[in-house]
């Protein structure tokens, strides 16, 4: 993608699964509403792979899912982003961070963090007390018993505030909400929110659509947006798919993949999920019919507003 496509202005949508094992039915439901969205708006909608964390990466999986995406005629704009690609881009953010003074070497074992955490983090994790604040990057590379260092992200205490396109306004004061939040490990292991955010910007996302769970993660990637200069997306948060124990539909969690030759009915029931249940006359229809009518009839209004629901 050129700079002068990313710069024209035109709607772009992503969809980016992990390649850890083939789809299912919650992240289906996903991928239709994000690639609604995206087409009922006249836009483009791209694939990106989040296979950064080596260990959970299956080879065969990226395989998997692309090919059940085009088979439920979820066709995408443009090549496919890897994130395990992407490693100089990722390098270069945090080099622009480190020299605006807006991270740190945190030299913390996982069991000094969990030992030392303060209460009132989001979702329910440990908040980093920011015991490393004051380390210096020198200090870093010569001390630790040979243990790297993780880089963190100086929070602040002022709001980071958004409209989400279903929830509202959110907003949350990242300092004592969240604390100071890793940006790459002390494996080398760049974090989820950095590479989210230096791809957003690269592929020149509009508009981001994906599950209520990485709803505080938004205010993290809002606050390195702002830090790195980069223009903010959109964001719209749809509930998640859980299971019968009321916990989200993951593939850790065993749910069941989709299956390519019954997609005409899992798209039936990710499209009845999302609210938009297609009328009787389409009942036995294919994928192909089922999007021709569930593009132009997407609306943002009628979306369950929950953050998780059990499929029927």
């Amino acid at each position: 993608m050129t700079a002068e496509e990313v710069g024209a202005g035109r709607h772009r949508g992503r969809f980016a699964p992990t390649p850890s094992g083939p789809l299912h039915i919650g992240s289906l439901a996903a991928a239709v509403a994000s690639y609604l969205d995206a087409r009922s708006r006249g836009g483009e909608w791209l694939v990106r792979m989040e296979d950064l964390d080596g260990p959970r990466v299956r080879p065969a999986a990226e395989d998997e899912i692309l090919r059940t995406l085009e088979a439920a005629g979820l066709g995408w704009d443009g090549a496919v982003m890897r994130q395990s690609e992407r490693g100089e881009a990722y390098r270069a953010a945090l080099e622009k961070l480190r020299e605006a003074g807006l991270v740190y070497p945190c030299l913390c074992s996982r069991r000094e963090i969990a030992d030392s955490a303060l209460p009132g983090a989001q979702g329910g994790a440990p908040r980093y007390p920011g015991t490393c604040r004051g380390r210096s990057w020198r200090e870093a590379e010569g001390s630790g018993g040979g243990r790297g260092a993780a880089w963190r992200m100086r929070t602040g205490d002022e709001p980071v505030s958004f409209d989400d396109r279903l929830r509202g306004a959110q907003r949350s004061r990242l300092e004592p909400e969240a604390g100071d939040f890793v940006l790459r490990r002390a494996d080398g292991i760049v974090s989820y929110q950095l590479a989210v955010v230096v791809d957003d910007a690269a592929q020149g996302v509009t508009s981001v659509v994906r599950g209520a769970d990485l709803l505080d993660s938004t205010f993290r990637q809002i606050y390195l947006q702002d830090a790195l200069g980069l223009r903010r997306p959109e964001y719209l948060h749809i509930p998640v798919v859980a299971g019968e124990d009321g916990e989200k539909l993951s593939k850790q969690t065993r749910a069941h993949p989709v299956r390519r030759e019954t997609l005409g009915e899992a798209l039936r029931a990710a499209l009845s999920f999302l609210g938009h249940a297609p009328p009787e006359e389409l009942r036995g229809c294919g994928v192909e019919e089922l999007l021709r009518w569930a593009i132009p009839a997407w609306s943002v209004a009628r979306l369950p507003r929950t953050d998780s629901a059990r499929m029927g």
